[in-house]
C-alpha cells in the first residue's frame, strides 16, 4: 500500500490496453471476448486521437489561416498551368459539368474533413442548425484565394465573367483540397 506522501504513478493508455489484453485471456465466453475486443478498439481509437492531437470542434482564425496556406501550397502550381484555361473554357460550355465539378469539390472537402480518418472533427454550431461551418469556410477561403490570385497574376481579366468564373473553378478545386488538408492535418493546436 502506498503512503500519502509517495507520488502516485498516473496510468496511461498503454496500461489500460495491457489490462484489457490480460482480461481477454481470462474471459470464458465468446460474448465476453467480443466485448473485450470492442473495448480494445475503443482504447486504440482514443490513443490514436491522443497521438494525433485533440478532437477538433471549433473553427478559429488559426484554422482559417491554415486553410489559406493549404490552399496556396496546393493550388499555386495550378495557377501557372495553361490547362486550367482550357478546362475552364470547356466547363463554360457545359454548365452541368461545372455544377458536377463544384459538387465533387464540396464532397471532397467534406470527405477529407469528416470521413478520411486524419483527425476526429466534430460538427459544432452549424449554420441554420444544419450546414457545418468548417467546410463552408474552407470552400469560401479556397474560392476567394483562387479568384484573388488568378486576378492578381492576370490569369483572368474579368472581361468574360462566366468564362473567368469557370476557369477559377478549376483552380478552386485544387485549392479546396489543399485548404481542407491544411486545416486538419496534425500540427500544434
Amino acid at each position: 500500500m502506498s503512503r500519502p506522501d509517495e507520488p502516485v504513478e498516473e496510468p496511461t493508455i498503454d496500461d489500460v490496453y495491457e489490462q484489457l489484453e490480460t482480461l481477454a485471456e481470462t474471459v470464458d465466453t465468446a460474448d465476453e471476448r467480443t466485448e473485450v475486443r470492442r473495448t480494445m478498439r475503443l482504447v486504440d481509437r482514443l490513443s490514436h486521437n491522443a497521438a494525433v492531437g485533440k478532437v477538433i470542434t471549433e473553427f478559429t482564425r488559426k484554422d482559417k489561416a491554415e486553410a489559406f496556406v493549404g490552399s496556396v501550397v496546393v493550388g499555386l502550381p495550378m495557377l501557372v498551368e495553361d490547362g486550367i484555361i482550357a478546362i475552364g473554357a470547356y466547363l463554360a460550355t457545359h454548365p452541368a459539368l461545372l455544377l458536377a465539378n463544384l459538387a465533387f469539390t464540396a464532397a471532397l472537402v467534406v470527405g477529407i474533413l469528416y470521413v478520411a480518418d486524419f483527425r476526429e472533427v466534430q460538427i459544432h454550431d452549424p449554420y441554420a442548425g444544419v450546414v457545418p461551418r468548417r467546410p463552408v469556410w474552407v470552400l469560401v477561403i479556397a474560392f476567394a484565394t483562387a479568384a484573388g490570385l488568378m486576378t492578381l497574376w492576370g490569369r483572368v481579366g474579368w472581361d468574360e465573367p462566366w468564362l473567368n468564373l469557370c476557369q477559377i473553378s478549376v483552380v478552386f478545386t485544387a485549392m479546396a483540397i489543399g485548404g481542407s488538408l491544411g486545416d486538419i492535418l496534425p500540427g500544434e493546436d
